[in-house]
């Protein structure tokens, strides 16, 4: 039994907040119904790549499920949605704001037959001004300041690398649902939690929005640089880049020890961290010279070794191999379909695989037949 065993998630939301938010959750035991549109979730359609012609993107995102297709259009379907609504201790979703309402599916609604419904819903920008806007994870990449801080300072701005923004977003959903059933523990009453990307993302740029609303410094694109920090960043070796790290006074006495240049240790330049952000062009080449003599894979090794914090850069499968190497299982296998492993782990009741990302209905007789009675 996982933590969350009994609780019943009705799962309206796609794409990918929303859908990696109860994926959580389901991990964790609550029995989550994915109530899909006749089409289907878009993700379905996002491909390649593919596993057995099935979009990698929606099975990464939707095992431990079951999905009913419902058309709100139709009576018997808009009659069995809120039917699960009203036995549902959550209720997930990511349409445009106020969407639901015409159907009756409206946290205003439900709250009055369901009274201790947890009602989350997620949008892009929020429920006032930027209602209408459509909440594509690029678009907040853009708006938030995020690319402008992603690539070379010569360069154009990128985006990063993943959907960073759904993810964080779908992370502060489960959060801000779990906070809500523990209120509900005590008050017997649910409640309306409201995510948006945009916030999730102001609030993820941490240092870099601190810096701004608490400094008044607008923050720009460093590359691979850290702005408070030195070294913090890939340099050349040998045959390739490592990245190397030295987070304080200590972690860099010991790559000095490493690379034997004891001798900077008594340069007043590099003597603190700030000394050494201030003057990162100067050590920068120093470091450089002394790295080039042996290869990366030779540099991790004693790096590590010392206690400084270094890494190779991976492709996705070098990631995955590391995590295997050092013990952390990365993979679970869910009625045949691999997936990444739920990253919590509990001393007592751990995370579930049971049930693979559903087919479309899958498992939608079984569900309408359970409403009806």
């Amino acid at each position: 039994m996982g933590p969350l065993d009994g609780l019943l998630v009705a799962d309206f939301s796609r794409i990918l907040a929303g859908p990696y938010a109860t994926m959580l959750l389901a991990d964790l035991g609550a029995d989550v119904i994915k109530v899909e549109g006749p089409g289907g979730d878009d993700t379905r359609t996002w491909m390649p790549p593919t596993r057995d012609g099935i979009s990698t993107y929606y099975l990464g995102i939707n095992r431990n499920k079951r999905s009913i297709a419902l058309d709100f259009r139709q009576e018997d379907d808009l009659a069995a949605a809120r039917e699960l609504a009203r036995r549902a201790d959550v209720l997930i979703e990511n349409f445009k704001p106020g969407g639901l309402k015409r159907f009756g599916l409206d946290y205003e609604a439900l709250s009055g037959v369901n009274p201790g419904l947890v009602y989350a819903s997620i949008s892009g920008f929020g429920t006032a001004a930027g209602a209408s806007l459509p909440g594509y994870d690029l678009m907040v990449q853009a708006i938030s300041g995020l690319m402008s801080l992603t690539g070379d300072p010569d360069g154009p701005p990128y985006r990063a690398g993943i959907s960073v923004f759904d993810v964080m977003a779908g992370m502060h959903a489960g959060l801000g649902i779990l906070a809500a059933l523990h209120s509900r523990a005590g008050s017997g009453h649910g409640q309306h939690v409201e995510v948006n990307l945009l916030s999730s993302a102001l609030s993820g740029l941490v240092n870099h929005s601190s810096g701004y609303v608490a400094g008044g410094t607008v923050p720009f694109r460093m590359g691979n640089a850290h702005p408070s920090l030195f070294p913090y960043e890939p340099l050349p070796t040998a045959d390739g880049e490592l990245i190397v790290i030295a987070g304080n006074d200590q972690q860099f006495r010991k790559l000095c020890g490493v690379l034997g240049t004891e001798h900077l240790l008594d340069d007043a330049r590099f003597a603190h961290n700030q000394d050494r952000t201030a003057n990162r062009e100067a050590l920068r080449p120093l470091l450089v010279e002394v790295l080039a003599t042996k290869g990366k894979d030779e540099w991790f090794r004693l790096l590590t070794d010392a206690g400084v914090p270094c890494a190779p850069i991976n492709t996705i499968d070098g990631g995955v191999a590391y995590a295997e190497a050092l013990g952390l299982d990365p993979v679970v296998v869910t009625g045949g379909v691999p997936g990444v492993r739920n990253p919590i782990t509990f001393s007592s009741t751990p995370a579930r695989y049971q049930l693979p990302p559903p087919g479309l209905d899958e498992h939608g007789e079984e569900i309408r037949q359970w409403l009806k009675s």
